[in-house]
């Protein structure tokens, strides 16, 4: 079991794949789930806004615009871009095309080359040991 320190609170928990204790992560669900409540009462409302009426951080806002947890409705966006080309987008890391392109991009590196055929010395298909073959050539 691994012991580590919550990066919030400092609190020691065993670490399973959060950063953060449990305490924390339902603390952080709860902020979650009043900024999805409020923008579901008043989608358009700006960041600055919620923030202000549910009481939770402006940075958390954003991290749940990151993550995809929550969408930018408007198509003039101006708060959050691309990572990879810089055009504006509704939530997460990355637009679209680029999405598209980096998937490309990993399965043509991931794709398993196909098994070749051995050749040995005498240019056929290896099916015989090499030692014997070999031999033969120089006797």
């Amino acid at each position: 079991m691994d012991l580590r320190n919550c990066k919030k609170c400092g609190r020691v928990f065993a670490y399973i794949a959060s950063e953060v204790c449990s305490r924390c992560a339902n603390s952080d669900e709860d902020d979650f789930k009043k900024v999805k409540e409020y923008l579901y009462d008043n989608p358009g409302a700006t960041i600055v806004e919620v923030s202000e009426e549910t009481g939770v951080d402006e940075k958390k806002i954003l991290r749940y615009l990151r993550e995809s947890r929550i969408e930018i409705r408007e198509e003039d966006n101006l708060l959050l871009d691309c990572e990879r080309c810089g055009a504006p987008i509704r939530s997460g890391r990355f637009c679209d095309p680029c999405i598209i392109s980096m998937k490309k991009e990993f399965t043509a590196v991931l794709k398993p080359k196909a098994e070749q055929p051995k050749i040995n010395d005498l240019g056929k298909l290896d099916t015989k040991m090499h030692t014997a073959e070999i031999r033969k050539k120089f006797k």
